[in-house]
């Protein structure tokens, strides 16, 4: 049994238009839904033994508010395709995960069809469609090995968004 946990980074600041995208950090509302993210996460147990994270500064900075929330330190590994990577690409990295738990963290809109193509059958939740910031998918596979992953094997365990945390 393998489990995922796929979060969509957290809220950006769009303060300096000059910023490249990739440099764009999280606002004050995207620090505290990682926070809140990581809180959430950590009280389900849910808790990954590595993470797959694109290099931009946002997703590197959610990692870096849910992490003091969760026990143990996973492995954090950068990875620079998962940068506005679409499915096929995303499906390709966790193929090289390790942890029997795994957290990997992108960006839309390549990460909400990821979700959606993974799953068997979709959580009821309206926002999982879209899949917006702090959104996240918890899904177990019946595997052996992450080599073994693919589209639509996956069964969902939660899903939430920030909000619905604070609500």
């Amino acid at each position: 049994m393998k489990r995922l946990i796929l979060t969509r980074h957290a809220k950006s600041s769009w303060d300096d238009p000059l910023m490249s995208d990739h440099d764009r950090p999280l606002n004050e509302r995207g620090k505290a839904a990682a926070a809140d993210l990581g809180q959430w996460l950590a009280s389900r147990g849910f808790v990954p033994g590595e993470v797959l994270c694109s290099d931009s500064v946002r997703t590197r900075a959610t990692f870096s508010g849910i992490a003091p929330a969760l026990p143990g330190a996973p492995v954090l590994e950068l990875k620079p395709t998962l940068y506005h990577a679409g499915p096929d690409v995303m499906l390709a990295v966790l193929r090289h995960g390790t942890a029997d738990t795994l957290m990997m963290i992108g960006h839309n809109p390549g990460i909400a069809e990821f979700a959606h193509r993974l799953v068997s059958k979709t959580p009821l939740n309206p926002d999982f469609r879209k899949y917006p910031t702090g959104a996240t998918l918890v899904v177990d596979f019946a595997i052996d090995s992450w080599a073994d992953a693919g589209f639509g094997q996956g069964i969902t365990v939660d899903f939430i968004v920030p909000r619905e945390i604070a609500a």
